[in-house]
């Protein structure tokens, strides 16, 4: 068996390929389609994990315009595309604080080539073979997933991943997928596809009485090319207002009538324009109003002032990046479900274990497929045997039909009767750390670090079966095949290192995407073993499992301690394994799929060399933790328990630091007693010493939970309610108050802290900054502070979002911190911020690393104001948080960042082994 996945290696290949042994991979990512961030975000995860022993990863972005560039590696930790595209000297003031796309400069070729010159090395198409052996195709859209870019590296002799250019062309096409799955006999429901020149000339009026008919209500509007939701909408009923939006929403057609526009104030016009040029949720940039093209947001804004000032009735406004076709469809009632499907190594196809999205009525849109916690991601999907089998089936029926190759994903749902419904087959899947594309890999036994090697793998045997020069890639199949042998008979101790996440806070969520991302840098490298390690339980109890990759990697914390509380293998996922023994025993490490097995704080001392704390509010962040691993002196993360259980407390922290000199905002505690007893009191000393509006928030929950402006006492008696409610479920009323989003945390206290609202004042300039630092021991045992330059970090909301923080495309984040134009004195004030930073990090004896956030008010170069917000003890560390982008700035990559912290809290094991007794 063995010999299927084994190349033939010539005694001369052999020793050529000895000089150089990893194959490079260029991971091609961005891209000029509305999902260019989820593609970048993806290559970012594919960057970070490619097999280090094996690989070289080298990052090719492509711009806006389809031009290629061998971008630096820093800008990949970039929280987003847009924190560094356009480069900032290239972007023009913006009156409206608008973001700036780089179509919104009109660039010529040579601002265009000026521009890319910033981000790295601009590369012609027939350069790209001399910068890498493999394209690791991580583009969404058209150009990515349409087979044109699968033509051009055809053309120039360079392998890809994925699907070849026919089954591209057909995935990324949905009325042409639906016909050919109809011809081909897989259920439908009814549908029919119009064009956008039938919209311009006749309007929605025959269509939704076709819809009407056909079709009936609801029904589901989808935008023909597009994915990650995008130009999706259901229409409920047959309401042909609704019929109308969905429909100009698909082919990204806004009108704005007088009435609507005149009713707002320049605030609420300002963010109209704003949500209608973006990218991802509007018609875009650049845009056709009436016709007339309009590349910059302040430019729209003053032409549509103009027209409405003038007694204009309604302003049409398209996208130039606009779809030509759209599909309508019936809605289907039943469960949803997405399947990834492989090649096995006799490239037949293969469905690993379906997943069933479970979100309610709602649409499964950017929000809820990206950020953790919002939906539920149910691994195999809850039905009966025959039925998960049926649908592993028709996706591998579907994948032949449709001639694809190596890998697809492939959604769908299946109704009450039985029937399978496949819709929106992808030929490149999303590649976020929580995609099904890793998260069905898993149940099987692949770390993303292995199933990427597999992917890659197969690719090159597909390129070489499938290209009629197909031996023009041999070289790179062996140069492949001899390093995972030598990578085989020359593997080394590593160091196993606990990756401890989870926890009972509201913070687990996120607590687990951190853990994920680091056990997944360390997993890919040649010097530590991760073990993951979940904690649950309560202040009093902590219960800790080693956990398997498969439990590692369910969609978030509830889900993970679910299946650890019902551990069973399904009698399904078992079939699976077997079928593709062959598949993990070659690439991943048996019993990489066993039961989760209870450990406590001893089995640690004897299991791993160090722990890394990937805990977020309590517990990690309060100390209890680190005193259980300084008694059994086991190295870990992040400062001591008596720091860490100063910094869980905003009020003390910053009470301390205000003691010490240090500017923070005025605040005060109000507990659930004293609300009770003199509610009047409370709000007459906010009157006199606070001040409306003001920040409330909890005292020692971090990541965006229930941290609210409250402006009026309407908005404190709902937070109040909230927060100091008994039961887990919101009260409805005062949740709308508030506005809190779907499935939004917001943990029960007895106390919470009610902060002044800071403010610009008369200083020149003002931003919100968060900052983060490493530490080190100099050669007299020393702590000594490198502190990052900070990012500045932008809000779209009254508070900065958990998207913002978190979510990949979502949050803006630019690092360094524009404090000024002028290089010299914003490096002048950059310097004053971090040296205020690092003396309050000293002063709280922070060790390891940390992130504080904090305003700053510019008066002068000269005069700086650094007001404390908070600070953390153990930053976020998702593949977005922007304390990677500031590592990058000191030539830190995440790993080495990683590798740093782990290397201190070693050296403060041993400086603590030389004091005396």
């Amino acid at each position: 068996m063995k010999t299927r996945l084994s190349w033939p290696v010539s005694p001369m290949a052999k020793t050529y390929l000895c000089l150089y042994m990893k194959t490079r991979i260029g991971i091609i990512f961005g891209g000029s389609s509305r999902e260019r961030e989820i593609s970048f975000a993806g290559g970012r995860t594919v960057y970070d994990n490619l097999d280090k022993t094996l690989f070289e990863a080298v990052p090719v972005f492509v711009d806006s315009f389809n031009n290629f560039i061998l971008l630096k590696w820093e800008y990949i930790y970039k929280g987003s595309i847009r924190d560094f595209y356009p480069p900032l000297e290239f972007v023009p003031p913006t009156k409206g604080d608008f973001q700036i796309y780089a179509e919104s400069l009109n660039p010529d070729d040579a601002l265009i080539g000026k521009m890319n010159g910033v981000l790295g090395t601009p590369l012609s198409s027939d350069e790209l073979s001399k910068h890498f052996d493999f394209a690791f195709l991580c583009l969404h859209g058209p150009f990515g997933e349409d087979g044109k870019i699968q033509g051009l590296l055809e053309f120039h002799g360079i392998p890809y991943s994925g699907s070849g250019i026919l089954p591209s062309a057909i995935g990324i096409d949905k009325p042409l997928q639906k016909k050919l799955m109809k011809a081909a006999g897989f259920a439908s429901p009814s549908f029919f596809s119009f064009s956008r020149a039938e919209l311009k000339a006749k309007g929605t009026s025959e269509v939704f009485a076709k819809a009407k008919t056909e079709i009936g209500f609801p029904l589901v509007v989808k935008a023909a090319t597009q994915g990650s939701s995008i130009g999706i909408s259901i229409v409920q009923q047959a309401d042909q207002q609704a019929f109308s939006a969905a429909v100009e929403k698909a082919f990204f057609i806004r009108k704005v009538n007088a009435d609507s526009w005149n009713s707002m104030n320049e605030t609420e016009r300002i963010e109209f324009v704003r949500v209608t040029t973006d990218i991802r949720e509007g018609v875009g940039i650049p845009v056709l109003a009436d016709g007339v093209r309009f590349s910059h947001p302040d430019d729209l804004l003053d032409e549509l002032n103009a027209k409405f000032s003038s007694g204009a009735k309604q302003v049409v406004l398209e996208s130039l990046d606009a779809e030509s076709e759209i599909l309508i469809e019936g809605f289907i009632e039943g469960k949803e479900f997405s399947c990834i499907v492989i090649q096995d190594e006799e490239n037949v196809p293969v469905s690993l274990p379906p997943t069933e999205i479970r979100k309610g009525k709602e649409l499964f849109d950017y929000r809820s497929k990206y950020l953790p916690g919002l939906s539920r991601k149910i691994t195999p999907i809850e039905l009966p045997e025959p039925q998960i089998e049926a649908i592993r089936k028709e996706c591998e029926r579907l994948f032949e039909a449709l001639s694809f190759d190596v890998y697809a994903r492939i959604d769908g749902f299946i109704s009450s009767d039985g029937t399978i419904f496949l819709n929106d087959p992808n030929t490149t899947s999303g590649m976020m750390p929580s995609s099904f594309f890793f998260h069905q890999a898993a149940e099987i036994g692949l770390n993303p670090s292995q199933f990427l090697t597999y992917i890659i793998r197969t690719s090159l045997r597909q390129r070489i079966l499938a290209d009629k020069n197909g031996h023009r890639y041999d070289h790179v199949m062996q140069k492949l095949e001899n390093a995972i042998h030598q990578a085989k008979s020359s593997a080394s101790k590593k160091t196993k290192v606990a990756v401890v996440l989870g926890g009972y806070s509201s913070e687990r969520h996120i607590s687990v995407e951190s853990g994920r991302n680091i056990y997944e840098k360390l997993s890919s490298s040649s010097k530590y073993q991760p073990v993951p390690v979940f904690l649950t339980g309560d202040h009093e109890n902590h219960i800790m499992y080693q956990i398997p990759i498969n439990v590692l990697l369910k969609d978030n914390a509830d889900d993970i301690k679910e299946k650890i509380e019902n551990w069973k293998v399904h009698p399904v996922v078992k079939r699976i394994m077997e079928r593709c023994s062959f598949i993990t025993g070659f690439y991943s490490d048996a019993n990489a799929v066993a039961q989760p097995v209870r450990w406590s704080y001893d089995d640690l001392k004897e299991n791993v060399d160090a722990v890394f704390i990937a805990l977020h509010g309590r517990p990690g962040e309060d100390g209890a933790v680190q005193e259980k691993l300084d008694a059994l002196n086991i190295p870990y993360n992040g400062s001591g328990k008596k720091s860490s259980e100063i910094t869980i407390d905003k009020f003390l922290t910053n009470e301390i630091l205000r003691e010490n000199g240090f500017l923070v905002a005025r605040h005060m505690l109000v507990t659930e007693e004293d609300w009770n007893a003199k509610k009047d009191a409370i709000i007459s000393k906010i009157d006199t010493e606070i001040g409306w509006p003001f920040i409330a928030k909890p005292v020692d929950d971090g990541c965006s939970s229930a941290v609210r402006k409250v402006k009026t006492r309407e908005e404190l008696e709902a937070f109040v309610k909230l927060i100091f409610r008994k039961q887990d479920d919101l009260d409805a009323a005062a949740a709308a108050v508030l506005k809190i989003k779907p499935k939004e945390e917001f943990p029960l206290k007895r106390v919470f802290l009610v902060e002044e609202l800071i403010s610009r004042k008369d200083a020149k300039h003002f931003l919100e900054i968060t900052g983060g630092m490493l530490t080190k021991f100099d050669e007299s045992g020393n702590v000594n502070y490198e502190v990052f330059e900070a990012s500045e970090a932008l809000s779209e909301g009254e508070v900065l979002s958990l998207e913002e923080k978190f979510l990949a495309g979502q949050g803006q984040n630019i690092t360094p911190a524009r404090y000024d134009r002028n290089p010299s004195d914003r490096q002048k004030i950059s310097d004053q911020v971090k040296a205020t930073l690092g003396a309050a990090a000293r002063l709280l004896n922070i060790q390891g690393y940390t992130r504080i956030d904090a305003f700053v008010r510019i008066y002068s170069p000269d005069r700086v104001e650094v007001i404390f917000i908070e600070v953390n003890s153990l930053p976020g560390m998702t593949p977005a948080t922007c304390i990677f982008h500031q590592a990058a700035i000191n030539d830190y990559k995440p790993y080495d960042f990683i590798d740093r912290i782990l290397d201190f809290s070693f050296r403060r094991k041993e400086m603590k082994s030389k004091l005396p007794a």
